[in-house]
């Protein structure tokens, strides 16, 4: 076959990034927004060695799982990319990807539980990060799929409803104001983004302008108009990225007007969000996901918990009230502070937070002779590196709980410690509706 042959098969899998795999005389092709099952016809855009890429031509035979996506831009937008799937065939497909994981790359036998999926998979997402660029007019919108042009939008359905309405507002002031736009090839104008974070339990709402240059004009007028047309927006932030970048933040924020955080409530638990700050952008899933990380730990009040990479605190201080006592460990300076001010906001005492490598702190905290029960694993898509699995296994815990983004990373590393401890089972959890993006929260227990 040649690249732009017409083709046509059955879809008999999908890839991780939920395109059909269709196999054509034993050679593999990927086609975007098929589904499993479905007979298609097909043109052969690209073709490399191992596989080659379909473009979608028609469906000859059409899988009862499809179904017409909601949104008007999901076939230009690249935010999206299984709006086209049913929500319980997203949520197969996810579990299913776990399970051919867990097979392929550990060669243990691990449970995979169902996947804890949402009643509403809609409107979730409390972080949204908008590029604006200058067209005609000024446009904000999301990225085509691997590119850096614009998709004009004026309603998102997986984010939260009053981001639009924030939006759409901002663009037009925007427009009216003549504000200078960022033009990345130039590497001139400023303003680059618009992030928009927002709290589900308690309704503030945070506007963050990220620039070229320290200077924005009129920010006050943006911010005063801004907080007064939305009374929920309580904070307007500009962020400083001077830098030739795909980066979108840059290291150094101010606030024009309003408090420099915002607040959100997890179950009982309050926690201030700044611009900078990690926080799930899903509520309700992330109250499902650390439901699922405590049961796992199996805590009975009078266990020591260590949460490394705990950021600025969240799943440590949801165990704090059923521990004894709660140390956290994470890299960046400014999260420790945050996890601080987060359990004094919350009244509790048992928690001790450090920065620096969880490895070398974790060191110290054995020689100060702390002992934990439980070790909460909670690491970036690359997973653990080496030094720290070390470290882990001369800890001896008896429990670890691994909270993973990245269930590939997840089998890498449960397959280094699989000597000493007995993988108990694997929890899936759909984080990203729409997407395939999946976390999985995975329980081990100490050998003998």
């Amino acid at each position: 076959m040649n690249k732009n042959d017409i083709l046509s098969g059955q879809v008999i899998d999908y890839t991780h990034e939920g395109s059909g795999v269709i196999k054509v005389d034993g050679y593999p092709v990927f086609v975007p927004n098929t589904v499993k099952g479905e007979h298609v016809t097909f043109k052969l855009i690209k073709k490399s060695k191992g596989f080659g890429i379909g473009k979608l031509l028609s469906i000859d035979e059409e899988s009862p799982d499809r179904v017409v996506p909601p949104c008007r831009y999901y076939y230009q937008c690249g935010g999206c990319n299984i709006q086209h799937l049913a929500y319980d065939a997203q949520l197969n497909m996810k579990e299913e990807q776990v399970k051919n994981l867990v097979r392929k790359m550990t060669k243990l036998d691990i449970p995979v539980r169902p996947i804890i999926g949402m009643e509403h998979p809609w409107r979730y997402r409390n972080k949204s990060q908008l590029p604006v660029k200058r067209e005609e007019q000024i446009v904000t919108g999301f990225y085509k799929p691997r590119s850096h042009d614009i998709v004009p939008i004026e309603e998102c359905i997986i984010q939260k409803e009053s981001h639009d309405d924030i939006m759409n507002e901002l663009r037009r002031l925007l427009n009216e104001l003549n504000v200078s736009i960022y033009d990345e090839r130039r590497h001139t104008g400023n303003l680059r983004h618009i992030i928009i974070r927002s709290g589900t339990a308690i309704n503030e709402t945070m506007i963050v302008l990220v620039t070229k240059n320290k200077r924005l004009e009129q920010a006050d007028v943006i911010a005063q108009h801004m907080m007064a047309k939305f009374p929920y927006i309580v904070s307007v932030r500009q962020n400083i990225n001077p830098d030739r970048t795909n980066v979108i933040m840059g290291r150094q924020s101010t606030t024009i007007r309003g408090k420099d955080e915002i607040q959100d409530q997890l179950k009982e638990l309050k926690f201030e969000i700044s611009d900078m700050s990690f926080y799930q952008i899903n509520h309700e899933q992330t109250e499902k996901l650390y439901q699922q990380a405590l049961d796992y730990a199996e805590l009975n009040d009078s266990q020591n918990v260590i949460d490394s990479y705990c950021g600025v605190g969240t799943i440590g201080l949801f165990m704090a009230s059923h521990a004894e006592r709660v140390y956290g460990v994470e890299i960046v300076q400014k999260a420790v502070m945050d996890a601080k001010k987060n359990a004094a906001l919350n009244g509790l005492t048992n928690t001790h937070f450090e920065a620096g490598k969880a490895e070398d702190i974790i060191i110290n905290w054995q020689q100060q002779g702390v002992k934990p029960h439980v070790v909460m694993i909670d690491p970036p898509r690359k997973g653990c590196d080496s030094v720290f699995i070390d470290t882990l296994k001369e800890l001896n815990p008896d429990r670890i709980v691994y909270v993973s983004c990245n269930p590939s990373t997840l089998m890498r590393d449960i397959q280094s410690l699989s000597d000493l401890y007995h993988i108990e089972e694997i929890t899936p959890v759909d984080m990203f509706p729409q997407t395939t993006h999946v976390e999985a929260v995975c329980k081990m227990t100490i050998k003998g």
